[in-house]
């Protein structure tokens, strides 16, 4: 029994057989921006950057899917977002600092070029009608998760020669330049609430990747190698990315709480719409959704509804009073319904 503890490996050489490990070297000339021919790795790092810029932003503004992944791909911010965990891990202030510098400035050109883009794009864009923009403007928990997960992924990927090279792949699953994108086509729209939701997806990204990065690289011995021995600096340095990740987490989980009592009040606005016309023989509720502090309802019908009035009184102790209900049919009318509780 003790020969076969003996012989079962642990946690560290499970994630990272010793002939699969990349040593500190190889992972600082990969990470580290000004190590080595810096010249070349910075010049690729902002036209690499640049690009992936243009592309995420004329893929937010066309709202195009594939063009938004595209751009994922491409997009370097990855690199010096680990450098900074390795630095933290190593308890290397400098590398860290480095690495942090890199990001910020990559961040602010990302967002740069969102706000050029949306200066040049002609009218009112409808940002909430625009998918790509919608979904990275209300992140909660589950974006938090992906982002921690994907911050584990990519340390473990970047430490293993087998499978270093599927680290593009990891970057996709997490967005890091669209939200910034998304950031700048708001600002340059005029709406600093939607491009704060952006922002705070980001900043949760950012934040989730460097101290999973960190926990990793600490927990896979790269943390004993390099020019720092004591460990304080390093439990203090992860420490207060750890406190910050907390504080962006109270917003997301606010979000989420939020998201999910929407859904739940939608579903139940819809039943009951649904009874309020079923005396319409054809009648059907197509869409129930919340715009600001209002309930939309939608109706297909081949004649006239049932009157407003029933529908706000059936309404009354499912939602909060005070909310304001509209009423759209398919005939081309819009009815305020009036309000929630109010007689």
């Amino acid at each position: 029994m003790t020969s076969r503890a003996r012989r079962r490996p642990s946690l560290r050489t499970w994630l990272l057989p010793a002939s699969q490990r990349r040593t500190i070297a190889e992972l600082h000339s990969d990470l580290d921006l000004t190590e080595g021919d810096s010249a070349s790795k910075r010049s690729a790092f902002w036209v690499m950057l640049a690009l992936s810029s243009i592309i995420a932003t004329a893929g937010v503004l066309a709202d195009s899917t594939a063009t938004v992944i595209g751009a994922m791909i491409i997009a370097p911010l990855s690199t010096p977002i680990m450098g900074t965990a390795l630095g933290l891990a190593q308890g290397e202030r400098r590398t860290g600092l480095r690495a942090s510098g890199f990001v910020l400035a990559g961040s602010l050109l990302a967002v740069g070029i969102g706000i050029g883009f949306s200066a040049l794009v002609p009218g009112d864009i409808d940002l909430l009608a625009n998918s790509q923009i919608a979904g990275r403007t209300s992140p909660g928990l589950l974006d938090l998760a992906a982002a921690i997960a994907t911050g584990f992924a990519g340390a473990v990927a970047l430490s293993r020669k087998d499978v270093a090279a599927v680290l593009p792949g990891v970057a996709i699953s997490i967005s890091l330049v669209p939200p910034l994108a998304v950031v700048g086509v708001c600002l340059g729209a005029g709406s600093p609430t939607l491009a704060y939701g952006a922002a705070l997806l980001f900043a949760s990204n950012l934040l989730a990747l460097v101290l999973a990065g960190t926990l990793i690289f600490a927990a896979l011995g790269y943390g004993d190698e390099g020019a720092a021995a004591e460990g304080r600096p390093r439990r203090r340095a992860s420490l207060t990315v750890g406190l910050l990740l907390a504080l962006v987490a109270v917003p997301l989980a606010t979000n989420s709480a939020f998201s999910y009592l929407v859904t739940v009040l939608t579903a139940r606005v819809q039943t009951i719409a649904q009874s309020w016309v079923a005396a319409v023989p054809g009648a059907s509720i197509t869409d129930v959704t919340f715009v600001s502090s209002a309930v939309h309802v939608d109706v297909q019908t081949p004649g006239e509804i049932p009157p407003v009035d029933d529908l706000l009184a059936s309404l009354t102790g499912t939602l909060p009073d005070g909310i304001p209900v509209v009423v759209t049919t398919s005939l081309g009318e819009q009815i305020d319904a009036g309000v929630v509780g109010r007689d």
